[in-house]
């Protein structure tokens, strides 16, 4: 070998990655890819190899064509870590319920989930958005109802969740699987995190249940 050919990777220590650093740099290909600097085929395969990947080595050459600007981990790879909210459950009054008939409501953003809230879904549809929400107490508990209509709510991954619903003619539970929005992976809840409870009934109609990475501030 050419003893002028450079060489980059020999210099780099054979340090393993971890979780966070993985999730930054799946983060920073999210980033170019929402720019248009890499195609979807790109994406989808960097992305597969970044979760995959066993040493920082493997990161660094994911993101080595990506501007300049988006590589400053290259260097330290120092992820940042994952941040619920300061404080989640507050203690503060929201919402007590959540009503579309023949329409649509969205709870999404910061706002405050009471300990009780009552969702009703009559050929409608709602979304209740939790990753930016606080909550009113350690426990809470989602009243879900859906008749010919259908309800999906977002827990994020620093709550416990547990559902609890019937589906008649219809679809209750959790879902799971690869969510195109967000494509970090889902870590448990810490140890005494708040729990949601969903519970109710779906009638010919779907009521979903997702896990999704909490959003960092």
């Amino acid at each position: 070998m050419d003893d002028a050919t450079p060489e980059p990777d020999r210099q780099l220590p054979s340090v393993r990655a971890s979780d966070a650093e993985r999730d930054t740099t799946a983060r920073l290909l999210q980033e170019s890819y929402s720019e248009g600097r890499l195609t979807l085929a790109e994406f989808d395969e960097r992305t597969s190899r970044a979760y995959s990947a066993r040493f920082r080595s493997e990161l660094i050459e994911l993101t080595h064509d990506l501007p300049v600007a988006h590589r400053e981990h290259e260097s330290t790879l120092e992820a940042r870590p994952h941040r619920a909210p300061a404080r989640r459950v507050t203690g503060g009054s929201g919402p007590a319920t959540s009503l579309a008939i023949m329409g649509g409501v969205e709870r999404t953003g910061t706002w405050t989930l009471p300990a009780v809230h009552t969702a009703f879904a009559l050929m409608g549809g709602i979304e209740i958005d939790l990753r930016r929400a606080a909550l009113q107490s350690q426990e809470t508990t989602i009243r879900a109802f859906a008749i010919m209509g259908g309800i999906e709510i977002y827990v994020p991954d620093d709550v416990h969740v547990e559902v609890e619903g019937i589906g008649l003619m219809g679809g209750f539970g959790e879902e799971s699987g690869h969510w195109r929005p967000d494509p970090r992976p889902v870590h448990q809840a810490p140890p005494g995190a708040p729990v949601v409870r969903v519970t109710g009934l779906a009638l010919m109609g779907g009521i979903g249940v997702r896990r999704v990475p909490r959003i960092e501030e």
